[in-house]
């Protein structure tokens, strides 16, 4: 028989070895920080060809992490871009399309899975938001009702506030929108805690959303994370802290992106003051392409045709890059095709649970990112716009562009100086283009090589049937309506 003495040695025993454990299987999950900026540009990095303004902490970041180069996000513009980068779906099938305004009744389905929701099934997970939400200001599709343990940051858009780019240009129609608008919130958590009266409080976003994600990584350096900087900026009215004012030779534009790269750099430091470098993933990207009609306030696409609100490759590819050393092999550069529906089945699989019981759109992009030889999760994209209008679809470099009615920026000089310039309505007809050869869409190729117009033409159908079709008349079989509110 066992005496006291031993009896209570093995339980200690035991005790420190489940400890060990668990503190193995904690420290084991990876932490995860995605950074986007609003309306950044595909060349709008020190890495991706910018000019007259440094970016040396992104420029850190690719060295030491991997390159995308052909990085998609679901729609080119606000609301329908985030919906899908938390949701892993196209915007579409969640029922969220254009930019939601401060009177919207609608919102992200809470009945909708996150990637904050996603994480916490893994385990002990801590989850922040603080910057542009854009997904509903009601208080059921605030990030505290989607998975969010904190949020700062503003409801929707920068510029949806009652000030406008130039009173003087501005239509009566322009006037009126702007008249019927609140005042712009920050909001912390589900209440309004200040209100933004000027482009003086604009320049404080960037410092605001910083302080809270450094403050957030020194409160949670014990435990797994998850952590979202959706910036403003640089989104029009563009506004910069007197830290970088005047600090690059492009101006106010490159003012504002110094900063947003000072904000990664903060962010970077507190991950490295705290050893949790190794372990974590820091992906940085965009929600959409520069919307180009307000010139020197705008960035640039690096050559790829069009901008925001298109379905050009201007308006839908944009930059990222990522870094987590225990995974990804500094220094790397992918030329797969990869999208933001590809972020939450990335997080599923890399802590360890199941995809979410709703149909979703994205891949796993893991071994991409791990640089696996004939890694290829993905090889066909939709190119949604106007809420659900098929426009594009794509076959590893093949794109064929259907007939729509499009804005277009091309041959119509640019505002200056925060004020917006002309766009136009142009009709395009159908035209394939072989994005390995011509990135900037510029030459049809269609009847050199109809048997790929015709292997697309039956990929589109696909997704008509799936997701539905407005330039078509088509509904699709599996989408899903957003959150609903009869009143505020």
């Amino acid at each position: 028989m066992l005496s006291f003495k031993q009896i209570l040695f093995f339980l200690l025993c035991t005790l420190v070895v489940n400890v060990v454990i668990a503190q193995n299987t904690k420290s084991s999950l990876p932490n995860i920080v995605l950074i986007y900026a609003d309306d950044l540009g595909y060349g709008d990095l020190g890495t991706y060809g910018a000019l007259q303004f440094q970016t040396p902490n992104l420029d850190k970041l690719a060295a030491e992490g991997m390159r995308f180069t052909n990085f998609e996000v679901a729609q080119a513009v606000c609301s329908a871009s985030r919906a899908a980068i938390l949701t892993g779906c196209y915007s579409n099938r969640v029922g969220i399309g254009g930019a939601l305004n401060p009177h919207a009744k609608i919102g992200l389905n809470p009945e909708e899975e996150t990637i904050a929701e996603l994480v916490k099934r893994a385990g002990d997970y801590s989850t922040a938001m603080y910057g542009k939400w854009h997904l509903g200001h009601l208080k059921p599709f605030l990030p505290s009702q989607q998975g969010f343990d904190e949020y700062v940051g503003v409801p929707y858009s920068n510029d949806m506030w009652k000030w406008t780019y130039d009173m003087q240009l501005a239509t009566e129609e322009t006037h009126a929108r702007k008249a019927s608008y609140p005042e712009l919130p920050l909001m912390a958590g589900d209440t309004v805690f200040k209100t933004i009266e000027d482009l003086e409080d604009q320049a404080e976003l960037t410092t605001i959303y910083t302080e809270r994600a450094v403050e957030f990584i020194n409160n949670n350096k014990d435990n797994p994370f998850l952590l979202c900087v959706p910036h403003s900026m640089p989104h029009v009215p563009l506004a910069v802290s007197d830290k970088f004012k005047g600090k690059s030779e492009q101006g106010l534009y490159g003012d504002v992106i110094m900063e947003i790269d000072w904000s990664v750099g903060e962010i970077m430091k507190a991950l490295d003051q705290h050893n949790l470098t190794e372990n974590t993933l820091v992906i940085f990207t965009s929600d959409n392409g520069p919307w180009l009609n307000f010139g020197d306030h705008a960035g640039s696409t690096g050559g790829l045709r069009e901008g925001k609100g298109t379905s050009f490759e201007g308006g839908q590819r944009v930059p990222c890059i990522m870094r987590w050393p225990a995974q990804i092999p500094g220094g790397s550069i992918c030329n797969q095709l990869a999208s933001t529906i590809d972020l939450l089945p990335t997080f599923a699989d890399m802590v360890g649970v199941s995809l979410p019981d709703k149909k979703i759109d994205g891949v796993s992009i893991l071994p991409l990112m791990k640089a696996e030889k004939d890694a290829k999760p993905r090889d066909i994209f939709y190119y949604y716009y106007q809420g659900n209008a098929l426009e594009a679809v794509r076959r590893d470099h093949w794109k064929l562009v259907f007939p729509h009615v499009h804005r277009s920026y091309e041959g119509l000089v640019p505002g200056q100086g925060g004020v917006y310039g002309d766009t136009r309505q142009v009709k395009t007809e159908l035209a394939l283009y072989d994005l390995r050869r011509d990135p900037g869409e510029r030459y049809d190729v269609q009847h050199t090589f109809p048997e790929i117009v015709e292997e697309l033409k039956q990929i589109a159908d696909e997704a008509r049937a799936d997701l539905g079709d407005k330039l078509q008349n088509v509904e699709g079989k599996n989408v899903r309506e957003p959150g609903r509110i009869s009143s505020p």
